[in-house]
C-alpha cells in the first residue's frame, strides 16, 4: 500500500512495526487488557481497550484510561517524526491504538461534560485523516 501524499501536505505518519502496540496485541491473545497493561504500559492499544470497556460504566475511569493511551500515542508519533499535523492512517495497524484512544477520549470527555475537549478530539481525528466512524469500526476487529 502506498502512503504517498499527493496533496503536498505532510507525509503520513506510520508508527513502526516494533511499536509497543505490536507486542501488546500479541499478548492480548492470552490475557485481558488490564493484565497486558502491566507488562506493556507504553501501549496505546491496551489503554484504549480499557477505556472502551469503561465507557458507559465508569466514564471517569474511561477518561483516565483514554488520556493515558492518547499521551502514549503522542509520544510514539513524535518519535516516528510526526510534527503535530498530517495524516495518521487508520489502515496502518500500529497507528490504531492511538486513534482508538483518541476516539475513546472524545467519547469519555463528552460523557463527563468536557464538551470542548470532546470537540477538539473529534476534530483531531479528522486532522489525522480519519473519522470517528472509521475508528469505531476498528473496535469490531479482533485485537489479537
Amino acid at each position: 500500500m502506498s502512503h504517498e501524499n499527493l496533496l503536498g501536505g505532510p507525509a503520513p505518519t506510520l508508527l513502526p512495526a516494533d511499536h509497543p502496540d505490536t507486542a501488546a496485541r500479541s499478548a492480548l491473545a492470552g490475557a485481558g487488557p488490564r493484565e497486558v497493561a502491566r507488562d506493556h504500559p507504553a501501549s496505546s492499544l491496551v489503554w484504549a481497550l480499557l477505556a472502551e470497556e469503561a465507557l458507559g460504566v465508569d466514564d471517569v475511569a474511561a477518561y483516565a484510561y483514554a488520556r493515558t493511551g492518547y499521551h502514549r500515542g503522542l509520544d510514539g508519533l513524535r518519535r516516528a517524526g510526526w510534527r503535530g499535523t498530517g495524516p495518521v492512517p487508520a489502515a496502518h495497524e500500529p497507528n490504531q491504538g492511538f486513534l482508538r484512544a483518541l476516539l475513546a477520549l472524545a467519547e469519555a470527555a463528552g460523557a463527563i461534560g468536557e464538551r470542548a475537549e470532546a470537540e477538539r478530539c473529534t476534530a483531531f481525528l479528522a486532522d489525522c485523516g480519519t473519522s470517528a466512524a472509521e475508528v469505531a469500526a476498528l473496535r469490531a476487529a479482533p485485537t489479537a
